[in-house]
C-alpha cells in the first residue's frame, strides 16, 4: 500500500515545487493553489499528497544531464605536446617519453577529485 506510506519535509517540498509549476502553467487559479498548498504542508501519507494531484497532468522530471567522457581536460592535453615536442626537438630517450605517458593518465584520472577534496578540506578549516 504505497498510500500509507509516510512522508516527510523533502516530500512536502517537492510536492510545494510541482504544484508551483502547474500555478505557473495556469492549471489554477490563486484560490485552489492557496488550498492545495496549505493542504501539502499539512499532508501525512502519499495518498494525502496524491488526492491533490488527481486532476493535474503528471509533470515529467528532467533526466540528469549526461556525464561527458573521453574529452581531456586541457592542462593534461597541454602537458602531452609539451613532453612528446621536447622528445622530438632534444631527442631525449624514451624513458622520458614513458614518464610522460605515465604522468598524463595519471593526471587524466585524478584530475579534479583529490584537488577538489584537499581545497573543500582548506577551505572549511579555514586554511587558504
Amino acid at each position: 500500500m504505497s498510500g500509507d506510506i509516510r512522508i516527510g519535509d523533502v516530500e512536502r517540498e517537492r510536492a510545494a515545487a510541482t504544484l508551483g509549476d502547474h500555478y505557473a502553467a495556469g492549471r489554477l487559479d490563486h484560490s485552489e493553489y492557496s488550498e492545495r498548498l496549505d493542504a501539502i504542508w499539512t499532508a501525512r501519507t502519499q495518498a494525502d499528497l496524491d488526492m491533490l494531484f488527481h486532476d493535474l497532468p503528471r509533470v515529467a522530471q528532467p533526466e540528469p544531464p549526461a556525464r561527458r567522457r573521453g574529452r581531456w581536460p586541457l592542462p593534461v592535453v597541454a602537458l602531452l605536446v609539451l613532453v612528446v615536442g621536447g622528445l622530438v626537438i632534444t631527442h631525449l630517450p624514451v624513458v622520458l617519453l614513458v614518464l610522460g605517458v605515465v604522468l598524463v593518465v595519471k593526471m587524466s584520472r585524478h584530475r579534479g577529485c583529490a584537488s577538489a577534496r584537499s581545497w573543500q578540506g582548506r577551505r572549511t578549516a579555514g586554511r587558504w
